[in-house]
């Protein structure tokens, strides 16, 4: 077997002598599916086609709309595009999941909220997004890629690494690549792009270069012309914030990055960032694939369209709280996981985010257990402010396989019971002493105990 060098190219000329490569004879492929999320809806609304299409938010008012017009025409794909919600009736918090290609030409994208991207496409269409589908969608193109034997890193619903090292040239890996979406578009009538490359900082971006059904090759021999030419920001780990400050020091591309000292960037980002920056621009990635790996924690969160009171909203606050502990459990048994603690997650309106979470002796992925579970973590918080975003957590997961039916029980007391610990998860907010306890205006009354399922 051949072995495939990518390892020509140029070296660092004004960057410290003692930056040096080892070879590597890795081949590793970056697979990501083409505005997935779009794709996936345009399969049941093909008439959307070409068209600027937003998915994201949860507006009661676009979901109703849709509703009705399914009812009236019988058929999504029937549904006149006329008739059909669009980004300027939106009015919520909500971002956006993703674009079509179509939308994107608008300077719109992921993560941007809905109410911005109204003021540069008013006229996209707006669909809310059905994640149990796009999970779906998600696990039929894995399933290509396992039933060819590769052994793949895990990294999203719409996205993985694939170990390309076994085969003898790069022709090779590029024919199996074609393959490989060739499949992938006969199981699910979805594109994907490939970027082929010598580790995974270079694949992902590689696998952008050329979207849609693109299959790009980018080695250490091409970094001056593919690579150094983009701007910083295109450098997977590069978020916002770091982007801005390079810009502000004048540095817009990642040749300029590449070319910068590393005591001078050190007194802006510190050693070891600073030192990551320059390698990512040389292309120099050494991270091994994780091609197993077991999940720490499932979990579920919403961010509420409004603001909602604990006790003025209990009955739509409990309806949501309850369908994310349904959601979750269903996570877990589509994993075939148990868990053993229960993580409850609450924002307010003053962006405070904290947790509270329960652990208990019988494993389980009941929808009523981890309902009454969490029920017990929200006593715990003190609900002195409006609710902003709720989320529910499963840990301490275990294979269902691997366990065996207890005939012992949760405990009549769950207080007694748990181990309970509190954490704020963001913004470097201060920790509190947990608090005691307490009858709370969103569920007053303890719920009955939950019969064990067998597992």
């Amino acid at each position: 077997m051949r072995e495939i060098s990518l390892i020509e190219g140029p070296k660092p000329g004004d960057v410290e002598a003692t930056r040096t490569e080892k070879p590597a004879p890795r081949l590793i492929a970056h697979l990501d599916m083409d505005a997935f999320f779009a794709s996936v809806e345009l399969l049941r609304f093909p008439q959307l086609q070409g068209l600027a299409l937003v998915v994201g938010g949860r507006s009661k008012t676009i979901m109703q709309q849709m509703q009705q017009l399914q009812a009236q025409y019988g058929a999504l794909e029937s549904i006149a595009v006329a008739q059909m919600p669009r980004l300027r009736q939106y009015q919520g918090r909500g971002v956006i999941t993703t674009a079509s290609y179509a939308a994107r030409a608008f300077g719109i994208g992921s993560g941007m909220g809905l109410m911005k991207a109204a003021t540069r496409c008013p006229d996209a269409i707006l669909l809310a997004a059905d994640f149990e589908r796009y999970r779906e969608y998600s696990r039929r193109f894995k399933a290509v890629i396992r039933d060819q034997g590769l052994s793949l890193e895990d990294r999203g619903i719409d996205e993985v690494y694939i170990d390309l090292s076994h085969c003898a040239s790069l022709e090779q890996a590029q024919a199996l690549s074609r393959q490989l979406q060739s499949s992938i578009f006969e199981a699910t009538r979805l594109s994907c792009s490939i970027g082929l490359a010598p580790n995974k900082l270079l694949a992902k971006i590689a696998s952008d270069l050329r979207k849609p059904k693109g299959l790009s090759i980018l080695t250490h021999a091409s970094i001056e012309e593919q690579l150094w030419p983009l701007p910083v920001s295109r450098l997977h780990g590069v978020g916002p914030r770091t982007a801005t400050k390079l810009l502000a020091l004048g540095i817009n591309t990642i040749a300029e990055l590449a070319a910068s000292r590393l005591d001078d960037l050190q007194r802006h980002f510190g050693s070891s960032h600073s030192r990551w920056l320059i390698d990512a621009s040389w292309g120099i990635d050494e991270r091994p694939l994780v091609l197993s790996s077991e999940p720490l924690s499932i979990s579920r969160e919403t961010t509420l369209e409004r603001d909602m009171h604990p006790k003025q909203d209990r009955r739509e606050l409990g309806g949501i709280f309850t369908q994310l502990c349904h959601q979750l459990a269903t996570d877990l048994q589509h994993k075939e996981r148990l868990c053993r603690v229960i993580s409850v997650k609450i924002r307010n309106d003053q962006f405070k985010t904290s947790t509270r979470d329960v652990s208990f002796t019988q494993a389980t992925n009941d929808p009523a257990q981890l309902r009454h579970w969490a029920s017990q973590c929200l006593k715990r918080f003190p609900f002195d402010r409006r609710i902003r975003l709720l989320g529910v957590k499963a840990a301490g997961l275990t294979s269902k396989q691997l366990v065996t039916a207890s005939p012992v029980g949760p405990k009549s007391d769950p207080h007694c019971e748990g181990m309970y610990s509190e954490s704020l998860v963001a913004n470097g907010l201060e920790q509190s002493q947990p608090s005691a306890p307490v009858q709370h205006p969103l569920w007053p009354e303890l719920e009955p105990e939950p019969t064990t399922p067998e597992v």
